[in-house]
Formats: C-alpha cells, sequence, structure tokens
C-alpha cells in the first residue's frame, strides 16, 4: 500500500478513473503479457487511479488466483504512481478473502461489490460491508448498485463504523436517492459516477457534487474521454453536448442492445483499436459483426472528436 485513506479518499473524488478490461487470451486464459501492456498504456494518459478486475474488469468471472495475479501485476506496474483499487464482494467470506489478498499484493484499497444473488435488508447490507471493511487495513469503496443499495441512513450508519470508507459509488443513477445520500454523509466520503457509461449522466452527477466517474469507454477512446471530461469541468457545454450527442447517445443506444454489452462492447473497442483483450467470458456475449461495424463507426467518430481539441 502506498497511499493512506486521505490520498485515496482525495484520488477518487476528483479526476478521471479507470477501469481496465481484463485481458484474456485465445483459449479465456488470463492473459498476463498483454494486461501489463495495457496497464501501462492506461497509465500514460491523465487518470488519477486505476480500478483492476472491476465490473469492466469482469471481477465476476475471474478465479481467485487470477484475482491475485492481477493485483500484484497491477501494483508493479503502477508502482506507485497512482492508487490501485482492486474488487471484493459476493459474501461476507468471499469478500474478506479477496480484501485479504489485496492488501497482501500491495493494493491501495477495494471496490466493494454487492452481495450475491439475494435480496437484502438494510441492516444487513450494513453488516455485510461492515465485516468486510473490517477484514482489511486499506481503503473501502462501497458500490451502491444491484441489490446492494444503501439509503442515505445506512450509509451514514457505515461511515460512522468504518474509518477505512472512504468513497461511494453510484451504480444507480437515481439522483434523488444520492443527493440525500451526500446532503447526510456529507464530506466524509468521497463519491464517484458509477452508472454504466457514465458520461451519460455526467452532467447531473456533477450538478450535486459528483465531480468524477468511471469511464469505460477509456480502454478503446482514452483521448476522447479526457476531452470530455476536461470539458465537462470547465464547463464547457458545447463540447460535452457534441461529444454526447455525436458518440456517447449512439454507444448507449448501441449497449442496450443486450444485456452486458457495457462490457462486451469495451471488449469489442479494445481490438478495434489494436490492442485485442480476448473475449468476454460467459454469461457475457460478443457483440455481432454487424454490432462491431457499428462500433467502428463510433471509434473513428470519437477519434475524429478527439483531433478537434
Amino acid at each position: 500500500m502506498s497511499f493512506t485513506h486521505k490520498d485515496v479518499k482525495k484520488a477518487i473524488g476528483d479526476g478521471l478513473l479507470s477501469f481496465p478490461v481484463t485481458d484474456f487470451d485465445a483459449s479465456g486464459n488470463f492473459d498476463a503479457d498483454s494486461y501489463r501492456e495495457r496497464l501501462k498504456w492506461f497509465i500514460s494518459h491523465e487518470i488519477s487511479a486505476v480500478f483492476v478486475a472491476g465490473g469492466t474488469g469482469e471481477f465476476f468471472n475471474l478465479s481467485v488466483d487470477e484475482f491475485r495475479q492481477i493485483v500484484r501485476l497491477a501494483v508493479e506496474v503502477v508502482d506507485g504512481k497512482l492508487p490501485v483499487i482492486a474488487s471484493a464482494g459476493l459474501s461476507v467470506a468471499t469478500g474478506s478473502t479477496f480484501a485479504k489478498i489485496a492488501e497482501e499484493e500491495g493494493a491501495d484499497g477495494i471496490l466493494l461489490m454487492p452481495p450475491y444473488l439475494t435480496e437484502c435488508p438494510q441492516q444487513g447490507l450494513v453488516e455485510y460491508a461492515r465485516q468486510i471493511c473490517a477484514s482489511t487495513s486499506i481503503s473501502v469503496i462501497y458500490y451502491n448498485r444491484g441489490n446492494g443499495i444503501m439509503n442515505a441512513e445506512s450509509v451514514q450508519q457505515l461511515a460512522d463504523a468504518c474509518p477505512n470508507l472512504v468513497g461511494l459509488k453510484d451504480g444507480k443513477g437515481d439522483m434523488q436517492a444520492l443527493n440525500r445520500i451526500i446532503k447526510t454523509v456529507g464530506n466524509r466520503l468521497a463519491y464517484v459516477g458509477g452508472v454504466p457509461t457514465a458520461e451519460i449522466i455526467a452532467e447531473a452527477y456533477l450538478a450535486i457534487g459528483v465531480n468524477t466517474y468511471s469511464s469505460a469507454v477509456f480502454n478503446f477512446v482514452p483521448d476522447m474521454a479526457v476531452t470530455f471530461y476536461k470539458a465537462l469541468r470547465a464547463d464547457d457545454s458545447d463540447t460535452v453536448r457534441r461529444i454526447s450527442r455525436e458518440f456517447f447517445l449512439p454507444f448507449v443506444e448501441l449497449r442496450d442492445n443486450k444485456s452486458g454489452y457495457a462490457v462486451s462492447l469495451i471488449k469489442a473497442g479494445t481490438d478495434l483499436i489494436g490492442r485485442p483483450s480476448g473475449s468476454v467470458r460467459a454469461p457475457l456475449e460478443m457483440p455481432t459483426e454487424a454490432e462491431r461495424a457499428q462500433l467502428k463507426q463510433l471509434v473513428e467518430r470519437a477519434l475524429a472528436l478527439s483531433d478537434q481539441h
């Protein structure tokens, strides 16, 4: 661990956040060499933290051994330049295991994913997160998504109980609920936008004080992703509107063709720019050839948008 809780909170609270895909080879196995090169390329851009084995990185499809390899490699490549955040979750026992591995391998924090499958009462969610927070000394960011959505009172309770809880990532996009959390908990936590293709509601996030978000498209159009983020923060509404209209709106329309495309299209995009990362693992599916052709047009459009700045 190179960064304190205060450091991690600052890093995730301002600046663009990257979530690299996880590289698989032709046989579907983790490809360490390809992943190493991807990470080197990632940190050559303007980002403030690297989230490895996250949702875009198919955390839900990784073995414990693969997870350890990924975190170890990321810590080695990033080499203290930026905070490295790994993932944990599924159950208290499994989540604690992932958190322990992340800490052992030198990660600076974990993104705590929702529990597996079952519907959850609020107090149960607090206890799930509290126990996993207590299992590690590194920073924790809670991912408020899926069946793990906490209300403002629960987030406050968790923050009071866990000194190493430094942030909350929103995965629902309910601005009223998120605004209530922010107004209740205040600057005790950093807040991160985390809905799929978060750029599509980045302006709404910014309006309630969420200054950053995770950019999945950074995996294949990083220059445009950075251009968009800078324009957003500079209140350059013309650029934000143009990139939204010409890239993000049609991308979201394509993404909504099939469940899981928030990850699958990203992997297809890496291939289109000559940095292939392999296919997704089941239960996800890769896009069709027709969808790849649509994505290729969007990539070309994104490159043109980047060249204009």
